[in-house]
Formats: structure tokens, C-alpha cells, sequence
């Protein structure tokens, strides 16, 4: 026959003080002091108590739960590794915060329903939200269920400058182009293209404001500026409609790692070597980044970290609702490499 498992009594007895005092500290209910606490901790680790998760998300009105949402489809989400390094860093932060996450994927139009009647429904006790397009109906979804939630990326709705109440963490894309297509025009390249990603995305429209800024143009020269996907086969399309044009470009700019690995498969396939007939700078530095033949000059975002602080920015608004927390956006760094 098993043991018994102990009970908070059997908690309180072994610990020396009163059951209220056992149940606010594993509440986490403040006032009680510092050396009942860990006297209360010691005796909750010896005896192998275990909370009853259900009562106490009835005293604490918390489920102990937080939502993911990825405003992508499955087929890309476990496709890319940006999601994984992402996913890496939340779930680490959740995790030591004693938190459980809860990914929820969208796919289609019923998906976002599925998502709203979820999160109105008091399952979870916030949300992390990252990924979104333009006119995503995720953003009014989060407003509509009260919870507390950060955002990965930077907002583009109207008014998301003024909204004070906005939380979002993001890397500097804009800057990190620059410096990107600064290098390849310092290092005598001319003619250099540009393969975007999905322009329904900030990430995308940064870095593509990026590469403008760096070359000093208002608008990009369409034969210079092919459409992506942020998929290694909509590189290679990318860089194949560029090499097609005339004259070809001699260096390109692509808007994520995975494009810039397609744009390799092509330029090889093409019998061009890479960076003497094109350079190629990428953008994440991924873990095939340097794996690449030749390893690719990219830029750095510290995607785990990104994930980290999100979920560091989401507990602290859990834990104190009173004081606001302020959005974070990372440097970024151009790392060099063999393909530019």
C-alpha cells in the first residue's frame, strides 16, 4: 500500500506553526516573515508535500498557466528554428517561475475563435502573443480577455505609440539592416539586392526600411528587391527572379537566415561562388548560419533572450499589477563571416 500523501495539517505540524501560515506560504500570499517561510519551505521539501492545484487556484484565483499564441501555422512554426529558440527562452522563464505553458497555434479563421473562447474562458493567467501580421485580430482578441499580455515584435496598429498599457519585446531590426547592407556596400559591392520577408510583418518592413536607409533610398529599385517568405525555398525563388534581371546583382541582403541558405542553393545551382561573384548576408544567426558553405554573415538577435524577457515581463506584471512594465527592444550585431 502507498504512503498517504502529507497534507498541509501534517506540513504545518512538522514546520512548528499554524496551518493559515503553511497555506500563504505556499500561496505565495505575502506577510509572513522571512524565517517562518523558509522554516515552512524546508518542511514542505522533507515531507514531499505537493499543493493541490485546484485549491489553490481557488484562493490564489491563478491557474498557474500561461498562453503562447504564434499567429503562424504548424508547418512553419516547427519548420523554423526562430520558433524553437523563442519557445526555448519562454518556456525557461516560465519554468523557473513554477508556470506552465500552453502553445496555441493559428492556422485558419476558426482558429482565432478557438483562441478567443480560450482565453475569455479563465484557463490561463496571461499571454504571450508573437508573430502577428497586419490586421491580425489577435491583438483585439487579447484586449477583449483582460489577461495581462506581452508581445513579441514590434505593434503597427494606429495609436500602439500612445498606448501606455502596450508591452512588447523586440530586436532593433531597422538598425540591424543598416548595418548589414552598410557592410556590403563598404566592402566596394553596387549593386545590392534585397530579398524581403512577408511585408505584413514589422520584422520584414524594418529591415526592409533598413536596407533604405542604408543606401539612401526612398524606395527600393525593383530590380534590386525580390519577395520572400522567410522559407529557404522562397529565397532560392527570390534569388533566382533576381539573378534573371539585368544586370544581375552583385551582393543581396536577405530578410532571415533561412532565406539567405536559399539564396545559396540558387547561386550555387547557378555556378556563381559566393561572396566572388555575390556576397550574401542573412539576418538571426540561426545555428546553420555557420554551418552554411560558405558560413553566412548574418545578423545576431538574441532570439532566446528575446523569449526570456517576454516571459520575465509577463510574470512581473502578474505578480504586481500596480506597477507598469516597460517594453524592451535588443541591439543587434553583424557577424561576419565567409559569404560576404
Amino acid at each position: 500500500m502507498s504512503a498517504a500523501h502529507p497534507t498541509l495539517e501534517a506540513v504545518a505540524a512538522h514546520a512548528g506553526v499554524s496551518r493559515a501560515t503553511v497555506s500563504r506560504v505556499v500561496n505565495g500570499t505575502p506577510g509572513v516573515r522571512p524565517e517562518l517561510r523558509e522554516k515552512v519551505k524546508r518542511s514542505v521539501a522533507e515531507l514531499g508535500y505537493v499543493p493541490n492545484s485546484a485549491a489553490r487556484s481557488l484562493v490564489t484565483r491563478r491557474t498557474g498557466a500561461v498562453a503562447v499564441v504564434i499567429a503562424e501555422p504548424e508547418t512553419r512554426v516547427f519548420a523554423d528554428p526562430f520558433f524553437a529558440r523563442q519557445l526555448r527562452g519562454i518556456s525557461r522563464e516560465l519554468s523557473a517561475n513554477d508556470l506552465q505553458l500552453l502553445l496555441m497555434l493559428v492556422e485558419e479563421e476558426a482558429d482565432y475563435q478557438r483562441v478567443g473562447r480560450y482565453l475569455a474562458g479563465g484557463h490561463v493567467d496571461g499571454t504571450l502573443m508573437f508573430s502577428l501580421h497586419a490586421n491580425d485580430p489577435l491583438r483585439g482578441i487579447a484586449a477583449a480577455s483582460g489577461l495581462p499580455t506581452v508581445f513579441g515584435g514590434r505593434p503597427w496598429w494606429p495609436g500602439w505609440e500612445k498606448d501606455d498599457s502596450l508591452v512588447y519585446v523586440d530586436t532593433d531590426n531597422r538598425d540591424g539592416a543598416r548595418r548589414a547592407v552598410r557592410h556590403l556596400a563598404e566592402s566596394g559591392r553596387r549593386r545590392i539586392a534585397v530579398i524581403t520577408g512577408p511585408l505584413d510583418q514589422t520584422s520584414a518592413v524594418d529591415r526592409l526600411a533598413g536596407y533604405r536607409d542604408a543606401l539612401g533610398l526612398e524606395e527600393p529599385d525593383p530590380a534590386l528587391h525580390a519577395h520572400g517568405d522567410f522559407t529557404v525555398d522562397g529565397g532560392a525563388r527570390a534569388m533566382a527572379e533576381l539573378l534573371d534581371r539585368s544586370p544581375a546583382p552583385d551582393a543581396v541582403f536577405a530578410g532571415n537566415d533561412l532565406m539567405a541558405t536559399g539564396a545559396l542553393r540558387t547561386l550555387r545551382a547557378r555556378g556563381l561562388s559566393v561572396p566572388e561573384d555575390v556576397a550574401v548576408v542573412g539576418y538571426d544567426d540561426l545555428d546553420p548560419a555557420a554551418w552554411a558553405d560558405p558560413p553566412l554573415t548574418t545578423v545576431r538577435q538574441d532570439i532566446v533572450h528575446m523569449g526570456e524577457i517576454m516571459a520575465r515581463l509577463l510574470v512581473r506584471s502578474l505578480n504586481d499589477a500596480q506597477t507598469p512594465v516597460s517594453s524592451v527592444v535588443i541591439p543587434s550585431e553583424l557577424v561576419v563571416r565567409g559569404s560576404a
